[in-house]
């Protein structure tokens, strides 16, 4: 076990531990970012016959299965306080440091948030460390993130996010053991506001909350936030986006970035 000393220099002003700060950007994350049962559904099934769980970047307690016997770990304050009554205890640390003994849990769950770990392989070994069963990445491909309408509107903040997430082999080999790598078709109506779930409904991105809860957005420059608005909302009413993407608006499901990596010892 990890000595809490050891904890990732630098974190952020309520304890974050990645690149983006949670006390600012992250009020309101619950509100946009809930658990699309589609996504659950999956997690639930590469869980498999587990028991108890250590849900690392837990967040605000999304995609943490109600059936388990769940622990989670978070460091950010921010994130912690809008966790819903009766979720699962939290504990303050990184995933780096984790304050537990080797094979604690039966499975470790780790949803959005390998991107924001300073050390990835260190990380990765401890989730594993700490788990004797499956270890379950909910996460994105950053080599797919440009097939979105977002890349022609926003390609800064696509550019950010395909630099902040790590390449999907990096997290396989990081594992290590037996890996698969799924990819999770996002529904039309993904109540989990991840930027890809808007991808017929382009309106709901013109909601500064909803940009918000995605941390790519808190790293471009206002300049370039403006023209995305600008540019969005005149081709909304001319009618441009739609004669480009407007089949997205009733494809049922959109084939993005979203992955479901599930490491077997």
């Amino acid at each position: 076990m990890r000595d809490q000393r050891s904890r990732i220099d630098s974190l952020g002003a309520d304890g974050s531990a990645g690149d983006a700060d949670y006390s600012v950007i992250g009020a309101g994350y619950s509100h946009y970012r809930r658990p699309e049962p589609a996504f659950a559904d999956a997690i639930r099934a590469a869980l498999g016959d587990a028991r108890t769980l250590v849900n690392v970047g837990a967040g605000a307690g999304s995609y943490e299965p109600r059936h388990l016997d769940v622990t989670a770990v978070e460091p950010s304050a921010a994130m912690r306080a809008q966790r819903p009554v009766g979720a699962a205890p939290v504990v303050d640390a990184v995933a780096e440091a984790l304050p537990f003994a080797d094979r604690t849990f039966d499975a470790a769950l780790a949803s959005f948030t390998v991107h924001q770990w300073r050390d990835l392989p260190g990380g990765l070994r401890e989730v594993r460390r700490v788990a004797r069963g499956p270890v379950v990445i909910l996460t994105c491909d950053p080599a797919a993130l440009r097939r979105s309408w977002l890349s022609e509107y926003a390609p800064e903040v696509i550019a950010t996010e395909a630099g902040r997430y790590p390449p999907i082999a990096d997290v396989a080999a990081g594992l290590g053991g037996t890996v698969t790598v799924q990819q999770l078709p996002i529904p039309l109506a993904c109540v989990d506001g991840l930027s890809e779930a808007y991808y017929g409904r382009p309106e709901a991105l013109l909601d500064a909350g909803a940009r918000r809860a995605n941390s790519a957005w808190s790293f471009v420059d206002n300049a370039a936030v403006v023209r995305f608005e600008e540019t969005l909302r005149a081709d909304l009413a001319s009618g441009r986006w739609d004669d480009r993407y407007g089949h997205l608006r009733t494809q049922p499901t959109f084939e993005g970035s979203l992955r479901l990596i599930v490491g077997l010892p």
